[in-house]
């Protein structure tokens, strides 16, 4: 059977053109089947991981390591995205337990910002939203550590593990209110 736009086998309907710049209104927009990207942003590296279509499982994908003159890591982040037809990218946003901002709360929405340009100027525009990231990394070092794994050794591996808790929260955000979870960029700033 062959997938027209009004197919429900459709993989993802034309953004709304009263959608904000990255393609989506979450107030409205439900939900599209498609692949998720998780990103967990850090100072020195940046963990990545993805979601399966149906939004059941997160699994890490790759530790880009930060350039913040050229931004390779950025471009490197798009280019996964592209790959995997991603039909939204959430991004860690560091608060502190009272879900205050944090000195890398500034760094975590530049970055976002970041990648929303990119996308969009790759010609992929997707939502991208900003999910409460805390005890992330606590939680992805403390699942390191019983496995028997040496936190100092894993500092990659835990990038990914914390971009991984990151959009597992967030699907599951997702299928239960079928709407995208967390955020939008503009009305935290």
């Amino acid at each position: 059977m062959r997938s027209t736009p009004s197919s429900p086998r459709c993989a993802r309907p034309e953004a709304d053109v009263s959608a904000g710049q990255d393609g989506a209104n979450a107030a409205t927009d439900a939900v599209r089947r498609g692949r998720t990207l998780g990103v967990d942003v850090g100072r020195a590296r940046v963990g990545v991981a993805s979601a399966d279509p149906d939004g059941l499982i997160a699994t890490p994908v790759a530790t880009l390591r930060r350039d913040a003159r050229r931004r390779r890591d950025v471009d490197e982040l798009v280019a996964h995205a592209r790959e995997l037809d991603v039909v939204a990218v959430y991004v860690g946003l560091p608060v502190n337990l009272r879900g205050e901002h944090t000195p890398s709360t500034q760094d975590a929405l530049d970055y976002a910002d970041a990648v929303a340009a990119a996308l969009a100027e790759a010609g992929h525009p997707v939502p991208l939203r900003l999910v409460d990231e805390r005890l992330s990394t606590v939680s992805a070092q403390a699942g390191l550590r019983a496995a028997g794994r040496s936190v100092k050794d894993s500092r990659g591996v835990i990038d990914q593990a914390a971009a991984v808790a990151i959009l597992q929260a967030a699907v599951d955000e997702q299928r239960r209110t079928g709407r995208w979870a967390g955020q939008d960029r503009e009305p935290i700033r």
